[in-house]
C-alpha cells in the first residue's frame, strides 16, 4: 500500500444528522418521511414476511422469491432475499432520522423489537446475517461474488450508526462492532484470513463511518484493506468458485466489470458495470481517499469522475441507462424513454459526490452533488411519502408511475434514509472551515477551531437563490467559511455584515477567513435564471432538443399541464420564460415558455406520409423532473425540440 495518513482533523467531514435542523423545502420533505414513509417502510417488510427470516424464535420460513438459477440446480443460484437483511437495515436507518425529528414511541419500539431479534439472532463469534443463519446455514462466506453478505453487513453498521447517533441507543451499534470485528478477524492479509472482498460494495464506506464513531482504527484499516484487495491477481471470485465446486466462467454476468473487480481500483480508467456497485465502491474510495490523505486513490477517482460526468450521466443526475444490468453500455448511451437510472444509483452518485469533498471544496464534485440530490434522486419519492420510482426515465408515453413496493425493494428506504439524513451532505466540517455545499433552511450547531458554532440559514432556496447566514459564537473565533457558487449561476454577490464585498472564488467557493463575531451576517444571491441546455451531439437521443433548467432544478413538460401529445411541441425563446408557483405542487415554481405544436391533418390508415405539418401557438408549462407523476396521469418529457 502506497498510501499515507493524514493527522486526524485533516479533509473535510459531515456533520451527524443530528447536528443539522433542516426546514423549508427539506424540512417539509423531512417531515413526510417522519410522518408517513418510516411507518410504511416497517409495515411493508412486514407484508413481505421480512421479520419471520430474521426473527429465530419464529419457524424457519419458506422462501419466498424466486431463484435466478441454472437449469441444473447450480449451487450458485442466488434470490433477493438473500439481501433482505440490508432493507431492513436502510429501514431502520430511515427510523432512526424520523425519530430524532419527532418522536413516535410506536415505531422507536418497533425498532427496539427489530434490534432486539438480531440480538439474538447474533452467533457467538459475531457473525450476523438472517439468510445464511437461518435459511442456508453453514454456507457463510462461500460466495462473496453474489451473495451480499458484506452488503448486508455495511447497511447494517450504517443503520447502527444512525440509531445510535439520533437514540442514544448503543444495543445495535455493539452488536455490529461485534459484527465488524469478527469480519476483521475474517478477511485480510493476514496468515489464515480470507483475502475477499464483496460482489456488491456497501462495506468500505460503512466502515469509514463506524471508525469515525467509535473512533476505532481498525474498521478504518479494514475498510482501506477491502478497497486495496479488489480485482487483485489471482482473483478472489474464482478462487472462492473453485473451492465450493464451480465453474468460475459460470455466473450471471460473465463478467467482473459488473461489480468493478476487474482491475484494481487505481488501473480502472471507465465507469462499467452495475450503477449502484460502482457509486458504492467509489464513496468507499474517497473515504479511505480522506482517511489516510491517500491522493493516488484522490487521482483514480478523478479519472473515474470525468468519464462518468462527461460521456454517461444524464442531465438529472440518473446514471445507468439499461435495465439488463442496472448500470453502464457505452460512452454516451443515453436513451430517454427506456433509461433504468436506478434511484439508488443517483443516490449513489450524491454519496460519491459528497465523500469527494472530504479532501477539500470544489464545485466540481458539489454541483453533480445538488444535480443528482434534486432530481435523479428525489424523483424516486412521491409527495405523499407513499410511494417510489425505481428507475426514472426522461420521457413517458404515459405508462410509467410509483410503485407501492417492488420485488427488490432497495430504493424505498434508500431515498427515504437520504431525504432525512439530508443535513449531513449540506456541510463539511475541517479542523479550522466550515464548507457549505448544499443551500436550504436550517439551523446547524457545529464545532470548529474549537469553538461551538450556530450556523443559521434562511433562504428560499432552490425557489430563490437569496440565502441569509447568521453566525452565533459564545465568543470571537477565527475560522474560515466556504460558501458554493454553482456554476449555474453567472452574477452572485456578497455581503458581510451588509457591505458588499469582492472575493475570488477558490475551485467556485467564497473561502472567507475571519474573526467571527456573535450575530454575524453573511448574505449570499444567487441569481436564478431560465437557461436552456443543449446535449453533446454523439447523445443521439437529444440532437435537436433542449431541456430547460432553473437553478439546481431539471424541468420537464407534462401532459396534465399541456394536453396530449407532447413530442409535437417546439419550444421557443428562452427569454420570454415567466415563472409561477404551483399550489397543485405545493407552492413549487413552474415555468412558462412560448411554444408551437405541430397539427397534422390525417393519419388515418397510414404510418408515412410526404405531407407537413402545420404550426400553432402553444404556450407550454414545465415542472421540476422531481415533481411529475404527482398529479393525473400522462406523458412526460424532458428533452423538447427547439427551434
Amino acid at each position: 500500500m502506497t498510501s499515507h495518513r493524514t493527522e486526524q482533523g485533516d479533509g473535510f467531514r459531515p456533520p451527524a444528522v443530528p447536528d443539522v435542523d433542516v426546514r423549508g423545502f427539506w424540512g417539509s420533505r423531512i417531515d413526510s418521511v417522519a410522518d408517513r414513509t418510516a411507518m410504511i417502510l416497517y409495515e411493508r417488510c412486514v407484508a413481505a414476511g421480512m421479520f419471520d427470516q430474521i426473527d429465530p424464535d419464529r419457524p424457519v420460513p419458506a422462501v419466498r422469491m424466486a431463484f435466478h438459477t441454472w437449469a441444473d440446480g447450480s449451487p450458485d443460484s442466488v434470490n433477493v432475499q438473500m439481501f433482505w437483511d440490508s432493507d431492513v437495515a436502510k429501514v431502520i436507518e430511515t427510523a432512526a432520522y424520523a425519530l430524532w425529528r419527532k418522536p413516535n414511541p410506536d415505531l422507536e419500539a418497533k425498532i427496539d423489537g427489530i434490534i432486539d431479534m438480531y440480538g439474538k439472532l447474533q452467533e457467538p463469534d459475531g457473525y450476523l446475517n438472517s439468510w445464511f443463519i437461518r435459511m442456508q446455514p453453514g454456507q457463510r462466506w462461500t460466495n462473496l461474488r453474489d451473495c451480499h453478505e458484506l452488503y448486508c453487513a455495511g447497511h447494517l453498521i450504517e443503520g447502527a450508526v444512525a440509531y445510535f447517533q439520533a437514540t442514544g441507543k448503543r444495543r445495535l451499534l455493539d452488536i455490529m462492532c461485534r459484527y465488524a470485528d469478527h469480519i476483521d478477524v475474517t478477511f485480510g492479509p493476514r496468515p489464515g484470513q480470507k483475502r475477499g472482498y464483496c460482489g456488491h460494495e456497501e462495506i468500505e464506506l460503512a466502515l469509514v463511518r463506524l471508525g469515525r464513531v467509535t473512533g476505532e482504527r481498525r474498521y478504518l484499516d479494514l475498510a482501506r484493506y477491502f478497497v486495496e484487495e479488489r480485482g487483485r491477481q489471482p482473483h478472489y471470485f474464482d478462487a472462492e468458485a473453485v473451492a465450493r465446486g464451480t465453474d468460475p466462467k459460470r455466473f450471471r454476468h460473465k463478467s467482473y466489470e459488473y461489480s468493478q473487480s476487474h482491475l484494481p481500483v487505481r488501473e480502472q480508467r471507465k465507469v462499467t458495470g452495475h450503477a449502484v456497485r460502482a457509486m458504492y465502491l467509489y464513496s468507499g474510495m474517497a473515504d479511505v481517499a480522506t482517511e489516510f490523505g491517500d491522493d493516488t486513490l484522490t487521482d483514480a477517482l478523478a479519472v473515474l469522475w470525468k468519464d462518468l460526468t462527461t460521456k454517461q450521466m444524464y442531465v438529472t443526475g440518473g446514471i445507468g441507462p439499461a435495465a439488463s444490468n442496472e448500470g453502464f453500455t457505452d460512452h454516451y448511451d443515453l436513451p430517454n424513454e427506456t433509461a433504468y437510472a436506478e434511484t439508488c444509483a443517483s443516490i449513489g452518485l450524491a454519496m460519491w459526490a459528497s465523500r469527494m469533498l472530504g479532501r477539500r471544496p470544489d464545485r466540481v464534485y458539489a454541483d453533480i452533488m445538488e444535480q443528482a440530490l434534486y432530481n435523479g434522486a428525489l424523483a424516486g419519492l412521491a409527495v405523499d411519502g407513499a410511494k417510489f420510482f425505481y428507475d426514472n426515465p426522461l420521457a413517458s408515453c404515459g405508462a410509467h408511475h410509483r410503485w407501492t413496493w417492488h420485488r427488490c425493494p432497495c430504493c424505498p428506504p434508500n431515498i427515504a434514509r437520504t431525504v432525512a439524513s439530508i443535513g449531513s451532505y449540506m456541510y463539511g466540517l475541517s479542523k479550522d472551515e466550515v464548507a457549505v455545499h448544499l443551500y436550504g433552511e436550517n439551523v446547524a450547531r457545529l464545532e470548529v477551531a474549537e469553538t461551538a458554532v450556530t450556523l443559521t440559514q434562511e433562504t428560499d432556496y432552490p425557489w430563490n437563490g437569496g440565502v441569509i447566514f447568521t453566525l452565533g459564537v459564545d465568543r470571537p473565533a477565527t475560522f474560515g467559511l466556504a460558501l458554493r457558487v454553482p456554476s449555474w449561476c453567472e452574477a452572485a454577490t456578497l455581503s458581510i455584515n451588509g457591505v458588499a464585498v469582492r472575493h475570488d472564488l477558490d475551485n467556485g467557493y467564497y473561502r472567507i477567513r475571519r474573526e467571527w463575531c456573535d450575530g454575524d451576517t453573511v448574505e449570499l444571491d444567487l441569481p436564478m435564471t431560465v437557461r436552456s441546455l443543449r446535449a453533446h451531439p454523439l447523445v443521439r437521443a437529444d440532437v435537436g432538443r433542449i431541456a430547460v433548467a432553473r437553478g439546481p432544478l431539471i424541468y420537464c413538460v407534462e401532459q396534465v399541464d399541456n394536453a396530449a401529445g407532447l413530442t409535437g411541441l417546439i419550444l421557443g425563446s428562452m427569454e420570454k420564460a415567466s415563472t409561477h408557483p404551483m399550489a397543485s405542487l405545493g407552492g413549487a415554481i413552474a415555468i412558462d415558455l412560448p411554444a408551437r405544436r405541430e397539427r397534422w391533418s390525417d393519419w388515418t390508415d397510414k404510418l408515412y406520409d410526404t405531407s407537413q405539418p402545420l404550426l400553432e401557438d402553444a404556450p407550454v408549462r414545465l415542472v421540476p423532473y422531481h415533481l411529475w407523476d404527482n398529479r393525473t396521469p400522462g406523458e412526460m418529457l424532458v428533452w423538447i425540440r427547439a427551434h
